[in-house]
This record gives C-alpha cells, sequence and structure tokens, in this order.
C-alpha cells in the first residue's frame, strides 16, 4: 500500500498558527460537546462534556493562554463548566458573534491574528475568517472545514479540544513543562 504524501508546508502553517495563539477561543454544540442537546422532562437542556478537553483547558491556560467561550446559544450548564475550568470569557446568546468577538478583543487588548478559534457550523465563520488560527471538527460543516486552517482528527466532544490545547501547548514550547507534575 502507498502511503499519502504528508503536506509538510501544511503541517508547519498550522504549528505557526498555533504559535502565535494568545486567546483559544471555543465553541460550544459540536465543539465542546458531541453537538447532542437532549430535553429533560421540564424542558431543559443538557450537554455532555469530555474531561479530556477539560484538563487540556486548564493546562493550555497554566501555560499562559487565555481562553473563551462564544456561543450563539444560552445555557446555564455552560456558565457551570466555564467556571469549573476557569473560563474567564464566556459570551452566550449571541447569534453575531463578531459583537462577542470585538468585546474579547477589547477586554484582553490581543488582536484576532492572536486567537485560536475552534467551530463548527457557518454560524462561526465570521470568527473563523479573522482569527489568526481557525480549527473545525470532522463533523463541521464542509463550508467550515474548507475555511479552516486544520481539521481536528478527534470529535466535538470527543477531545477535540484536547487535541487543539496539546497542538499549541507543543507549538509554544509549553507542553512538556504543562505534562511535567504528571511524571513527578
Amino acid at each position: 500500500m502507498i502511503q499519502p504524501e504528508v503536506n509538510f508546508t501544511y503541517q508547519l502553517d498550522h504549528l505557526r498558527r498555533a504559535a502565535a495563539v494568545k486567546v483559544m477561543i471555543f465553541d460550544v454544540d459540536g465543539v465542546l460537546t458531541d453537538g447532542s442537546l437532549t430535553y429533560g422532562p421540564d424542558g431543559e437542556a443538557t450537554k455532555t462534556f469530555n474531561v479530556l478537553d477539560g484538563l487540556g483547558i486548564q493546562l493550555l491556560q497554566k501555560s499562559g493562554v487565555a481562553t473563551a467561550i462564544i456561543s450563539a446559544r444560552q445555557s446555564p450548564i455552560v456558565v457551570r463548566r466555564a467556571a469549573d475550568l476557569g473560563i474567564m470569557h464566556v459570551h452566550q446568546g449571541i447569534h453575531d458573534k463578531r459583537i462577542a468577538f470585538a468585546k474579547l478583543l477589547e477586554a484582553t487588548g490581543v488582536t484576532a491574528a492572536q486567537c485560536g478559534y475552534i467551530g463548527d457550523d457557518v454560524i462561526d465563520l465570521p470568527l473563523l475568517l479573522q482569527v489568526g488560527f481557525a480549527v473545525t471538527v470532522p463533523t463541521g460543516h464542509p463550508e467550515v472545514q474548507y475555511r479552516a486552517h486544520y481539521v481536528t482528527k478527534a470529535g466535538g466532544g470527543r477531545g477535540a479540544v484536547r487535541e487543539v490545547c496539546d497542538m499549541v501547548m507543543r507549538a509554544q514550547g509549553t507542553y512538556e513543562t504543562a505534562l511535567a507534575p504528571y511524571f513527578a
């Protein structure tokens, strides 16, 4: 069997982009979760989050990269998860994500080029087209996949966020230090 050629230029490009990230921004549905919504008998929606993703976010924060959530949907579950992980910048219920993004840039003092964003649907395109490191998941809409700098191997809610966090830390040279306490 012939192995496909690896595009090293592409690999170097997304690693270069990941190295410049000062703020990593996450969509929720389809990224931090698998995109499923389960409604309980009282109409409340539940979401399932991945613990590997959670630790990845915490390690990324400890390595000096700020984190944020921008989601079009409003959910108290997201507020709870963000608080558990120490994510300080949470913007929900804003369908034009550019508004939340502008507020985030102002609050953090970074440029769009210094941000990474992982989203999965066309509502995420306005941010994906602005940030320095645009990421999506394998189930992301084709228009999103076409425009992303990187498509994760893991799915949304199944380790995609951890994959990106690890990639950013590796690109910035902080991965070994972040994991060192677990090898002591």
